[in-house]
């Protein structure tokens, strides 16, 4: 492998401002490295023509030598995941509705990475409408794991993930609904964070009404996380529920002391998120570097009512996410086109009367503030990234846990739905491998709008366990 795919992504980016590489030469060592691994694992997309992408590079060689101002990110090759649009690029999707179409705007968060001096190469594949946490689709097909050729990438954002696990990418950019960030992070032992809901403007069908999607960063060490992140996030007025300050707020040196810190271990919710066996070995073994860095662990009893929780999320997740396709299952050409999850959340939605859609979001204002008040006790939680191991990628989804049926398409990623509905920030950290070499990650959980706190506990985590990195892959390996 050319040594320039494997440096962090600020080195990088250090490296082509200081023009001790140029961005033709980048650009040329990362699209020899997609050629050679990306068949294997199909996780970008609509990659653009080679010539094209060097006369890009070319012109950000030149920009430098001209002294002119240049982003953060300058040179750096990007791909956007295939749920934002990217203006001149396919936008699927992955649903055969839109097969052949193509973006003619960019959205906000593709706005503030094409100002910071990106280079956009192609998309990174998902889900189709991002539905489920196993990437594939009619359009692209599958994204397999690259830790296991066999065994599923996880999703929504899987195809980022793996591009970042192999190095096909320097950073990569996700969204987070029920998991979509944090799963395939953990899956893929890269880092993965789900900011509180507003840090990064997502300008969709109707600002005024809530969701919980949130955009996000990956990247495979947390300074570099920390960057991309400083880059998406900050006020935008055409989102008018973003939150006010600027993303270089998160640039520069993630430290502070976490001594004495007081972490609430979540595990499976007192049994109510069942995990394979493994998940939560592997868990109980990365808790030990908090203990190392001086944090005081403490097992958390829940007194809540889970089950009216979980069934306020299916809810609220068919009246919001339903919403947005619904002219599509109207069009009796178009909703045969449709997955079945994505018929599931619309007619979910459809079903729902006002004073229910109230009533849900009541249940979540109360599951919320069950958790604020754990916050009076701990400076943290912790929980799995996910409830199983990266299964065949054959199987749509796990039909069951440790002998526990699931209902629903997305009852197998409640442990980090839950999450989700407290509205909380929650970083994805690599927690390790099982005996069969399959990767699980940690959410490490803080209050809401503490995004830094999260980043903060993340870096101290990795300074103190820098053997995660160097878990990489073994199709990187035989290449």
């Amino acid at each position: 492998m050319n040594d320039l795919v494997m440096l962090d992504a600020i080195a990088l980016a250090t490296a082509i401002r200081t023009r001790t590489v140029s961005c033709v030469e980048v650009m040329t060592a990362y699209l020899d490295h997609i050629e050679a691994i990306n068949p294997a694992v199909n996780a970008i997309v609509a990659l653009q023509d080679r010539e094209g992408l060097l006369a890009q590079a070319r012109d950000r060689d030149g920009q430098l030598a001209a002294g002119e101002t240049v982003g953060v990110l300058h040179g750096l090759p990007h791909a956007v995941k295939d749920l934002q649009p990217v203006a001149g690029l396919p936008f699927t999707m992955g649903s055969p509705i839109f097969r052949g179409a193509a973006a003619t705007a960019d959205s906000i968060m593709v706005e503030r990475l094409r100002a910071a001096g990106v280079i956009f190469i192609g998309k990174t594949n998902t889900p189709e409408f991002g539905f489920g946490s196993h990437t594939f689709n009619p359009v692209y097909g599958v994204t397999r794991n690259p830790y296991d050729l066999s065994r599923s990438a996880g999703g929504s954002s899987g195809g980022a993930a793996v591009a970042l696990a192999t190095r096909m990418l320097p950073l990569a950019d996700g969204g987070d609904y029920g998991g979509s960030l944090r799963y395939p992070a953990g899956w893929n032992n890269v880092f993965g964070f789900r900011p509180s809901a507003g840090r990064v403007p997502n300008h969709g069908l109707d600002d005024w009404l809530p969701t919980m999607s949130t955009l996000g960063p990956m990247a495979r060490n947390v300074a570099d996380l920390a960057l991309l992140l400083s880059v998406q996030a900050g006020h935008d007025p055409r989102a008018p529920m973003s939150l006010e300050g600027d993303g270089a707020q998160f640039r520069g040196a993630l430290t502070g002391d976490v001594r004495g810190k007081r972490i609430g271990w979540l595990g499976d919710y007192g049994g109510v998120t069942p995990c394979e066996p493994g998940v939560l070995d592997v868990c109980r073994t990365a808790l030990r570097t908090f203990e190392a860095l001086g944090c005081v662990l403490e097992e958390v009893a829940l007194d809540h009512p889970l089950e009216e929780v979980w069934q306020a999320f299916l809810r609220l997740r068919g009246w919001q996410t339903g919403r947005e396709i619904a002219g599509h299952y109207d069009d009796p050409a178009r909703r045969v086109m449709l997955k079945p999850e994505a018929v599931l959340e619309i007619e979910t939605g459809r079903r729902l009367s006002a004073f229910e859609v109230t009533a849900a979001s009541i249940v979540r204002t109360e599951w919320s503030q069950a958790v604020r008040r754990l916050f009076d006790r701990y400076d943290y939680l912790v929980a799995p990234t996910a409830q199983v191991f990266p299964f065949p990628v054959e199987q749509m989804w796990p039909r069951d846990i440790a002998g526990q049926p699931m209902r629903t398409y997305h009852e197998w990623m409640k442990g980090v739905c839950l999450v989700t509905m407290a509205g909380c920030p929650s970083l994805a950290v690599p927690a390790g491998l099982n005996t069969d070499g399959l990767p699980m990650g940690l959410q490490i959980i803080a209050p809401v709008h503490a995004d830094m706190a999260c980043l903060t506990l993340a870096a101290a985590y990795e300074a103190a366990d820098p053997m995660a990195a160097h878990r990489r892959p073994l199709i990187l390996t035989r290449t």
